[in-house]
Order: C-alpha cells, then sequence, then structure tokens
C-alpha cells in the first residue's frame, strides 16, 4: 500500500462511524445516506433493512458506479436480487457488508481512485 500525503478534503470520505449515524468529512448524518467520493452526500429514503425497494436501487444505477457498497447496520444482510435487477443489467457489483466494514471499504476504494457508492443504512430507534 502506498502511503503518501494527499490532499482529500474534495472527495467525501467516512471519518466516523457509530450504530446511530456516520461522518463524512467530519460531518455528522443521522439518517441513510448515499456517498460517492466527488458529490456530496445525499439522503437516501431507507429506514430499514426490510424496506428496500427495487426503486432505491433504480436511483443508485442512475448514478452508473462501478461497485456499490451496502451497509446494512450491525451484521451482513444480503438483498434479494430481484432488487438490484437494474443494476444488475449494468454490470455494477454490489457488496453487502455490515456497516462498519463497508465505511471502511468505501474509504479504501474511494483512496484507488474507483468510482463506488456508499449505500449506508442507518436505522433510527423505532417510535
Amino acid at each position: 500500500m502506498k502511503l503518501h500525503s494527499d490532499n482529500t478534503q474534495q472527495y467525501q470520505t467516512v471519518t466516523g462511524y457509530d450504530a446511530s449515524g456516520v461522518e463524512i468529512n467530519a460531518q455528522r448524518f443521522d439518517y441513510s445516506v448515499l456517498v460517492m467520493p466527488e458529490t456530496a452526500p445525499r439522503p437516501w429514503d431507507v429506514k430499514r433493512f426490510e424496506d428496500l425497494q427495487a426503486a432505491h436501487f433504480d436511483q443508485i444505477a442512475l448514478d452508473a458506479p462501478d461497485v456499490v457498497i451496502l451497509g446494512t447496520g450491525e451484521r451482513q444482510r444480503f438483498v434479494h436480487p430481484r432488487l438490484i435487477g437494474s443494476l444488475s443489467a449494468r454490470h455494477i457489483g454490489v457488496e453487502s457488508m455490515d456497516s462498519q466494514a463497508a465505511c471502511r471499504t468505501y474509504n479504501v476504494l474511494m483512496g484507488e481512485g474507483r468510482k463506488v457508492t456508499l449505500a449506508l443504512i442507518i436505522e433510527g430507534t423505532p417510535a
């Protein structure tokens, strides 16, 4: 691994994570979010893993990433293949992992210059 000092402020980097939220460039988000290296983080309308629908992944497909890292919370969970059909049709890979691993993986891929999307589910406390 090449270690050197880069100016990464222009890129969206995960700088912290816990069960209730994520920090992107030291800005806190306590809701589900989509993160790409060169685009400001944006809300992702997913409250719980069980609420995922094909439309959520259709939204990601419009950005045309090379790979999607799906952070599914405290444990790794896998989506049904029918939900990611729009991504599969475009040969966009989807990797599901627990959210901490997803954040780390996103940072590595982003640092390598990959066109990656972090789709992070932050489940709020039930009402």
